[in-house]
């Protein structure tokens, strides 16, 4: 390898990888902490998270994301299909029938273009990844870098893949990747990353009055508030609403570490659950955060 080290320290190992036909090296530096500069002082945002946008800001911007999987899909089916009918070839060479099951201990043959059908899709797949990562990093990146203090909703992903219409596209924006990143961001930066209980109605509640509407269905993206009037986008109105509740549980919370429960109630976070589910305490802020 030619290439400088980034970092200075002591070398203690060195992985090799390979993604479809690339080769990755990571290697690990004994060093000290990296020093980055703060996060800007533009105060704190609430991020509400969805399809149609990647990411909404209270402040009113919207961060589409480049969906790759959704563009790249027919070229994806086509590289599948493809490579479904060479093991098909296969396996009418050694007399099996077409959806028959493979017996255990039976090698299909794999030929030459089955080799290139496959690294084909392989690569397809690298380039999706690469596209969902690239923006994620920069998404993540830029709010970090921003903003000191970040509410986002805690979001119930295993269950609403559980919708077969909206399954694909939830999986395309990779919300996991994104709460993951923001926080390890955040807490290189010193900045804090408030996570709103999942049971808190963002999308009902009108963020100028406060009035709770009994439903809000997912096909209304603007609506207007009966009581006062106020015309929401549905999108900035969670993020604001995501803000506010943040910051006023935030004063009764802790903040030791960069991903805070907002309401320090259990069943939002990814701790053990216990057998009796504890009350809230009213904790002070660590002074890191002060």
């Amino acid at each position: 390898m030619r290439e400088s080290l980034r970092f200075t320290g002591k070398l203690l190992s060195a992985t090799v990888s390979r993604v479809a036909d690339r080769w990755f090296v990571s290697i690990t530096v004994d060093t000290n902490a990296i020093a980055l500069r703060p996060a800007e002082n533009q105060g704190a945002t609430g991020v509400d998270w969805g399809v149609s946008a990647m990411a909404t800001l209270s402040t009113g911007e919207k961060e589409v994301g480049p969906k790759p999987h959704r563009a790249l899909l027919k070229r994806l089916r086509r590289l599948s299909r493809s490579l479904s009918r060479k093991h098909q070839a296969a396996k009418k060479m050694l007399g099996f029938a077409d959806h028959a099951p493979i017996p255990k201990g039976v090698r299909l043959p794999v030929s030459e273009n089955a080799k290139k059908a496959r690294a084909r899709l392989s690569r397809l797949h690298a380039r999706i990844t690469n596209i969902r990562q690239d923006a994620l990093h920069k998404l993540t990146s830029n709010l970090t870098r921003r903003f000191h203090t970040i509410a986002i909703e805690d979001l119930n992903v295993r269950g609403m893949l559980k919708n077969h219409r909206l399954a694909r596209s939830i999986a395309d924006m990779s919300f996991f990747e994104f709460r993951r990143q923001l926080e390890y961001k955040a807490e290189r930066r010193g900045g804090l990353v408030v996570v709103v209980d999942r049971w808190f109605p963002s999308s009902k509640t009108c963020s100028a009055c406060g009035a709770v509407q009994e439903k809000m269905p997912l096909a209304i993206r603007q609506w207007t508030c009966p009581d006062c009037g106020s015309i929401h986008d549905r999108d900035v109105n969670a993020g604001r609403n995501l803000l506010a509740y943040g910051l006023a549980a935030l004063s009764g919370s802790t903040a030791s570490s960069a991903g805070c429960e907002a309401c320090g109630e259990e069943g939002a976070g990814r701790r053990r659950k216990t057998a009796v589910k504890p009350a809230s305490v009213k904790q002070e802020i660590s002074g890191r955060f002060a």
